[in-house]
């Protein structure tokens, strides 16, 4: 049974909002960068650009404006950057970073012109954009009445609730990260048995199935009933802490459950994947993380990323 509390959280991990041709400029003007960097954490993505190969932009809640770009836009720009890490022998890709609070200390420097005139006159860009943002205490404006001069939706988070009934589920020891042969599974293992729920997958390995041949590793246990819960959307740090705090609080009472987990999977098309390290898709764009809380409150924090990337922290 999952908690009320946790059930409530669950439904408030939105909202979120999407701008429709949002000039770029607009998120580097002073009264942006006063209403909504300065006064909590602001977080951007552009929305249906691929990484590999359009030009792409995040604002991190550091204030930190990163810009993925083709090599045309980026002469066309005139502005400092540098190549990509993932571009190849030929240089196709180049980032730049503007620090929004840098700039906010003086606004009347030659810096802060360049770049304004850039996004303005020099190459106005435009994207569709993701937008949310977490702040402390009640604030007058918004980011519906803030961009009302634009198409701007708000968005709540996706959320799909199912209970699985005799799951096959791995044997884990907290104390065993490694796994023990015929004892406890590894969290290599449960990562992959994880993949394969989330997938939706058959677990049965039966020699018809042409579709998976993966199967359960062992040792294992049958579960008479499990719950996944699955939430899509531009979802913040903040909202996924609480979510995990309220976790941790599960086996303050007893519980049949040997552990939950919470998995987070980012977007693939990011241009950064965790704090400022660059991100390149490759095969698959895959940055993810995974918490396993044990009844014992032992926890596993596992962290995974695709060949395009920087290793996590």
């Amino acid at each position: 049974m999952v908690s009320k509390e946790l059930k409530n959280l669950v439904m408030e991990t939105g909202p979120y909002y999407f701008v429709k041709n949002l000039p770029l400029h607009e998120l580097i003007t002073h009264e942006f960068i006063n209403t909504f960097v300065k006064k909590g954490s602001c977080y951007a993505l552009t929305y249906n650009t691929n990484i590999d190969e359009d030009n792409t932009v995040a604002l991190l809640p550091n204030g930190k404006l990163i810009l993925s770009l083709d090599k045309d836009t980026y002469e066309e720009t005139g502005l400092q950057g540098h190549p990509s890490q993932y571009s190849g022998r030929k240089i196709m890709k180049f980032i730049v970073s503007i620090d929004l609070m840098d700039l906010s200390f003086n606004l009347d420097s030659k810096k802060y012109e360049r770049i304004s005139w850039s996004f303005k006159e020099k190459k106005p860009l435009k994207f569709d954009f993701l937008l949310a943002w977490h702040h402390t205490g009640v604030e007058e404006s918004t980011m519906l009445s803030y961009f009302s001069n634009y198409q701007i939706q708000e968005h709540q988070p996706k959320i799909a609730v199912s209970t699985m009934t005799d799951l096959q589920c791995p044997v884990l020891q907290s104390s065993e990260l490694r796994g023990k042969p015929e004892v406890s599974c590894s969290a290599g293992e449960l990562l992959d048995w994880l993949g394969a729920i989330f997938s939706n997958a058959e677990l049965n390995n039966e020699p018809n199935n042409f579709i998976s041949t993966y199967c359960c590793p062992q040792p294992s246990t049958v579960v008479a009933k499990a719950y996944l819960c699955t939430i899509i959307g531009f979802i913040l740090p903040e909202k996924i802490c609480l979510l995990l705090e309220q976790l941790c609080h599960y086996f303050d009472e007893p519980k049949l459950a040997p552990w939950v987990t919470l998995s987070v999977q980012g977007f693939a098309d990011s241009p950064v994947s965790w704090r400022e390290n660059e991100h390149g898709f490759r095969k698959g764009g895959e940055h993810l993380y995974n918490f396993v809380i044990f009844n014992n409150q032992d926890y596993w924090l596992q962290m995974a990323v695709g060949a395009n990337d920087d290793c996590p922290p």
